[in-house]
């Protein structure tokens, strides 16, 4: 792995100022202003998780996933949040994402950046049901566009194999 930046660096705060800007967007149901931080190429992606014997080496399948979006595929999903048939949202979730332990790396490519964190989702919907909370790590690459941080591939390895949630509508 690439030397870590240095966490008293402008890269680094830039870094910082980007994932936490991005939680309080999806928290704040600001998806428009989200997809805004997004490159055009983007691959979002959520490989399933199994559980295998005395390892975690390749629990992660490589050809099954939760989901496997582009750009395309996460507009419409956010257009769907303007509808009202996006019933998986109604009523709309109370989500808080936690971002912690973020480390980034400079790029092979210039102006990229590789970023590690650890996300914790906490969603709450309506009265009735319990409470969720989603544990994953993410592995991000950033991307430098017209001088702004963007996203530019986003993979998260869930810590369940099993997600138990009734859905997941949101994003991570």
């Amino acid at each position: 792995m690439p030397t870590p930046l240095s966490y008293t660096g402008d890269t680094y705060g830039e870094i910082l100022d980007f994932v936490y800007s991005e939680a309080a967007a999806l928290d704040e149901r600001r998806h428009h202003d989200w997809l805004a931080m997004l490159t055009d190429d983007v691959v979002y992606r959520m490989p399933v998780r199994v559980t295998t014997a005395h390892s975690l080496d390749d629990s992660l399948l490589v050809d099954m996933a939760h989901f496997d979006e582009d750009r395309y595929s996460l507009v419409k999903r956010v257009e769907r949040f303007d509808t009202e048939h996006a019933w998986a949202e109604d009523p709309p979730s109370r989500t808080r994402r936690f971002v912690t332990n973020v480390r980034g790396w400079q790029g092979e490519t210039p102006g990229e950046l590789l970023v590690a964190a650890s996300v914790l989702l906490f969603r709450s919907r309506g009265d009735r049901h319990p409470p969720d909370l989603v544990s994953a790590g993410r592995s991000d690459v950033l991307r430098r566009v017209d001088g702004q941080l963007k996203l530019a591939q986003r993979e998260l390895a869930v810590d369940e194999s099993v997600l138990r949630t009734q859905n997941l509508a949101v994003f991570l």
